[in-house]
């Protein structure tokens, strides 16, 4: 037997094992060892006649030497109370590693006379871009390899690969911080050199002019990191003055320059939450000034593709609330002259748009499952794909190719790895190009078992969650369940298949997406319904779901865990105050959770251009509803559940503060015994550490702590 087949045997042994056996007692932390407090310094918020007090303001003061020191002394004290635990953490990732293929490489794609690929070498963090002239088989060249970019950086981002027209350049972007500033570079593709075009604080997207000489690029305010102005560059004359093409002055948008797919065109498009402006110029000629399609009205969403001499714009024009497709001619664009082709439904929610030289395809979501929908431009035939499945994931992948009848789309389910298929609009025949590989040889779907259920909320709607589990595992009152919730800026989570989740399924543990109110999983009210002044409804489902799930006998309390980040980070707040008896633990990542205050600092990345989610606190109506359930405004003196809170130093979406004063005044508040850990990750940002196997490390720590909790910990 080889050693990779005996080591392997061993794992599915230990696995059968840990699965079958009955848990140990959870994990007892060390109590003796006692946690930082943050020293409380006064300070007072007055706003609408109001006083909040905040006792640990004092600590978004960033380069405050008595901050870092709270946030190391956390960091030790999260790795002092784990250290029984460190072999269990490092198996973790080691199991979870041992299922990836390490030397893998994307699906070739064909663009413009070359084949494009990404690859993974085995042991390496990063990904290398490479190309091939003509041929698959043609000699390898190297565009970027991103492990001898990323040494000595601790994160290191490459983003925003495009190529120019004639083949010759690639603009990118590189983030170092993990702050989303971009360093935008132009790099000579025959010679290997880096261009003298070093362009600083800007987003990783641009656009090329057919002169493949002129580069358009988004620049960001350095204090907020908006992105609030479209620049031209010219690479023949890199240290010349850059042209100001448009400034965004409305601070509630944001601003990004992109590329037709014919390459015709470029745009320049403005965005808010609930409104979007889009302009354009022909490519070759980028010295000639944008022109409006169709001027920004409040609450009006398009956007924006092109075939011909017509643009094709999905818009909610005309209370349109889950979208139609209107295309209008080119030379006169704006909305007097739209034409619905595809009119608006109630029940189906109208998500994208893929334009072929003699198909277009429509992806479209009906009671939260995705459909393609492939039509001829001659009107001569049309059909949805056929997909089936009670839960999954479907969506078109990168087809930059205009003339061909082949369409790219991925699918997955959460217990089918991610496959690439191929499918001929024509002769209706599919291939399948790439499927995930799963490194394990336990690993059988037919081992799993995934469905769809709807928990009914309080106010009679009807939520829908995903899960997945192992055959072998029996729910009931005494099995773990993790369930992970996000429901904001109409996010979908859709039921995907991960190899890292294999790790609690094999363990006995069932996985469930709660799809609630703030996502658009049932279209665009479903959206609707979880914002603003209905933002409550998006708390309360998460929490009417685990009541539901608790109830039916899938879980108790005792093994109900629930997990979210970012915004979900503020679901895991929320719900940690107002239904804290119904969890054993809680896993809040980046959370968002000190939102009233967020909310009134303009200075603040994202904050102006979030008002039509959270609404603006600077209006007492806002003010009062956002303040009621603001996380970090009410915690309370109660039992909460084990908590662990991770941030990252650089985070600039979610600034390493809220978390961090969160936590403070729980520690101060909290009446329970349960444990309380808070990691900062000093070298990231919002996303967490930016390679491959560092993340994964992340993963295993998650996953550690809720497994302790459930007397799995080797």
């Amino acid at each position: 037997m080889s050693m990779f087949l005996k080591n392997t045997f061993l794992l599915i042994l230990c696995l059968t094992f840990v699965t079958a056996c009955k848990p140990k007692a959870p994990m007892k932390y060390d109590t003796t060892l006692l946690p930082p407090m943050a020293e409380p310094h006064s300070y007072q918020h007055k706003i609408h006649g109001d006083i909040r007090v905040d006792d640990y303001f004092w600590l978004r003061e960033r380069e405050n030497p008595e901050v870092l020191d709270y946030l190391e002394r956390e960091n030790d004290y999260y790795n002092k109370i784990t250290a029984q635990s460190d072999d269990f953490k490092a198996a973790l990732f080691q199991e979870m590693k041992s299922r990836i293929k390490e030397d893998d490489s994307s699906v070739p794609y064909f663009y413009n006379g070359y084949w494009y690929i990404t690859r993974y070498e085995k042991g390496k963090q990063y990904p290398i871009y490479t190309r091939k002239k003509d041929s698959i088989t043609a000699k390898e060249e190297v565009m970027f390899d991103c492990n001898k970019m990323a040494e000595g950086y601790d994160y290191f981002n490459l983003s925003g690969i495009n190529v120019s027209p004639d083949n010759t350049k690639v603009a990118y972007g590189v983030d170092t911080q993990s702050r989303r500033k971009y360093t935008l570079h132009v790099k000579d593709l025959n010679t290997g050199e880096v261009l003298a075009t070093k362009i600083e604080n800007t987003s990783p997207g641009s656009a090329w002019a057919a002169d493949n000489q002129h580069l358009f690029y988004n620049h960001k305010n350095p204090t907020t990191l908006r992105t609030e102005a479209i620049y031209r560059h010219n690479i023949a004359n890199p240290k010349a003055k850059d042209v100001l093409i448009f400034e965004e002055k409305d601070e509630t948008f944001s601003v990004y320059v992109s590329n037709s797919k014919s390459e015709e065109y470029i745009f320049i498009s403005s965005y808010s939450t609930l409104t979007t402006e889009h302009q354009f110029i022909k490519s070759d000629a980028p010295l000639t000034d944008f022109k409006v399609i169709q001027s920004r009205i409040r609450g009006l969403e398009y956007s924006v593709s092109q075939f011909e001499d017509h643009f094709y714009i999905i818009t909610n024009h005309d209370k349109a609330s889950n979208y139609k497709l209107v295309k209008t001619p080119i030379a006169t664009p704006s909305m007097e002259h739209w034409e619905t082709i595809v009119e608006h439904r109630e029940d189906v929610l109208l998500e994208d748009i893929d334009i072929f030289k003699e198909y277009w395809v429509i992806t479209e979501r009906t009671n939260g499952l995705s459909k393609l929908y492939i039509k001829r431009w001659d009107e001569t035939e049309s059909y949805f794909l056929p997909v089936e499945g009670e839960t999954y994931t479907l969506y078109t992948g990168y087809n930059p190719s205009f003339d061909t009848t082949r369409l790219r789309y991925v699918y997955n389910s959460m217990i089918t790895p991610t496959s690439v298929y191929e499918f001929d609009m024509e002769a209706k025949t599919k291939d399948l190009l790439k499927r995930q590989e799963v490194l394990d040889v336990a690993f059988d779907p037919a081992n799993y078992i995934e469905k769809r259920v709807w928990a009914t909320a309080r106010d009679g709607v009807q939520v829908p969650v995903s899960m997945v589990y192992h055959k072998d595992t029996k729910p009931s009152a005494s099995t773990p369940l993790l369930q992970y919730g996000y429901g904001s800026y109409g996010a979908t989570t859709d039921p995907s298949f991960s190899t890292t989740r294999l790790s609690l399924l094999n363990r006995g543990f069932i996985y469930a997406i709660a799809h609630i109110r703030g996502g658009e999983y049932l279209g665009r009210p479903w959206y609707d319904e979880g914002k603003l002044l209905k933002k409550k409804n998006t708390f309360n489902d998460f929490i009417d779901v685990s009541k539901y799930l608790i109830e039916n006998n899938f879980t108790g309390s005792e093994h109900l865990y629930a997990y979210g980040g970012s915004a979900g980070g503020l679901l895991m707040g929320v719900v940690l105050n107002e239904a804290p008896e119904l969890y054993n633990g809680v896993i809040a990542a980046v959370p968002f959770v000190d939102v009233v205050t967020t909310m009134l600092d303009a200075s603040i990345p994202l904050t102006t251009s979030e008002y039509d989610e959270w609404g603006n606190p600077n209006e007492k109506e806002y003010y009062d509803y956002i303040k009621s359930y603001s996380p970090y405004d009410n915690v309370q003196a109660q039992a909460y559940p084990n908590i662990l809170v991770t941030t990252g130093f650089h985070d600039s979406q979610v600034q390493y503060w809220e978390p961090a004063k969160w936590v403070a005044r729980l520690r101060t508040l909290k009446t329970d015994d349960h444990i309380l850990l808070f990691e900062t990750n000093m070298q990231a940002g919002h996303g967490g550490s930016s390679g491959r196997f560092d993340a994964l490390k992340e993963t295993a720590k998650k996953y550690a702590f809720i497994l302790n909790l459930e007397g799995q910990n080797d």
